[in-house]
């Protein structure tokens, strides 16, 4: 793709549309990309080399229009430029097409199976993901891998993607205060990675424990002390009875 006959002046992403300005057709094609990459910006939060966009451009010619999936990741590039972040994705600047493509079909529907499919094989985006809640006698949730220019349908749920080093999948669970089937990433044992609510909710019962835990040790020092205390006044009471009765206790050590 990156080697399109492309013309020799290039506009850059700030002098290009950052996106197609239409409107999304249901509101699962901002969250279920926005959760993706809310999980990723926790476990990748010491990577700087990826990028996730959501309802993002992406430019692969300066005389067409760009593509605009519901969400794409791309590896091995800059994830901040600087702190205007990027406007649109542009091929001939990032020299790096995404490996990853998603697609969130609302009842709308927007040709995902056909000339989606064809654009991003074109493109030579690796995995085009396709998610359809409305679906009932089909899988929801598709994980398309390119083979020899065509997409391979991929079985399981989740699909592992060793180029990425993780799963992807569907599952039912609460966010944004919603129980639904959400889309999560997993680890190549097919445990989910948790959501940024669950892992607040993680850290907020492990202080919770430590705090319980600190008060027993507390405690249970206290008692040693109390028991020691104990211990040495009964020691001294012993003491002055046998004086008492005229035995000089340290000659009994």
């Amino acid at each position: 793709m990156l080697n399109l006959n492309l013309p020799r002046y290039l506009p850059s992403a700030d002098e290009l549309p950052d996106s197609d300005d239409a409107p999304v057709d249901n509101e699962l094609q901002e969250l279920i990309p926005g959760l993706l990459k809310a999980i990723l910006l926790i476990l990748w939060a010491e990577r700087m080399d990826w990028f996730f966009g959501v309802d993002m451009g992406i430019y692969y010619h300066p005389d067409e229009s760009a593509i605009v999936p519901d969400g794409f990741l791309s590896l091995g590039v800059e994830r901040f430029y600087d702190e205007e972040l990027r406007p649109s994705y542009v091929l001939w600047d990032e020299k790096v097409v995404p490996i990853f493509v998603l697609e969130v079909v609302s009842p709308k529907y927007r040709k995902e199976y056909s000339d989606k499919l064809n654009d991003y094989a074109a493109l030579g985006v690796l995995y085009y993901v396709i998610y359809s809640s409305q679906r009932r006698r089909k899988p929801r949730l598709e994980v398309h891998k390119l083979v020899n220019g065509k997409y391979e349908l991929q079985t399981g749920n989740p699909v592992w993607l060793p180029e990425i080093g993780l799963g992807i999948g569907c599952e039912r669970g609460n966010y944004c205060g919603v129980t639904r089937e959400w889309m999560y990433w997993y680890d190549e044992q097919g445990q989910r990675y948790p959501t940024p609510q669950e892992q607040i909710k993680q850290a907020q019962q492990q202080a919770q424990l430590a705090q319980e835990q600190a008060q027993l040790a507390q405690q249970q020092a206290q008692q040693e002390a109390q028991r020691a205390q104990q211990e040495a006044q009964r020691a001294q009471q012993l003491a002055e009875r046998l004086r008492a009765l005229g035995i000089d206790p340290d000659n009994l050590i």
